[in-house]
């Protein structure tokens, strides 16, 4: 298989890639945490899409950190043949409290 990096356009379904984010929760309890993710792989949907799964912790903040496990949206294509994915979840609650992260991970090369 071809070598494909961050900054080629490739149309279709890209089957080893993945995505990262850098995020911030939402502001629970008079604090916010940082969120630092990388997804797995594509996950083949049955319309021919993926979606990605990741899991992992919110960084310590306040005394406390909390676990996330969540999958994203479909793609987004964003033009050149490149795409990214909505992501919506809530961590575990932790120290009385949870927190909300959403937003949209890095562009990725393909664009299904």
């Amino acid at each position: 298989m071809k070598k494909i990096g961050k900054d080629e356009f490739i149309s279709g379904y890209v089957p080893h890639h993945n995505h990262g984010s850098v995020d911030y929760t939402s502001v629970n309890a008079g604090h916010v945490h940082q969120c630092l993710d990388v997804t797995s792989p594509a996950i083949p949907t049955e319309d021919g899409s993926h979606v990605h799964y990741t899991e992992g912790y919110v960084l310590f903040e306040d005394g406390h950190t909390h676990h996330y496990k969540a999958y994203s949206g479909p793609v987004i294509p964003i033009g050149n043949g490149m795409h990214v994915h909505y992501y919506n979840f809530f961590t575990t609650e932790d120290n009385g409290h949870r927190h909300h992260v959403k937003g949209v991970d890095q562009p990725a090369p393909g664009s299904k």
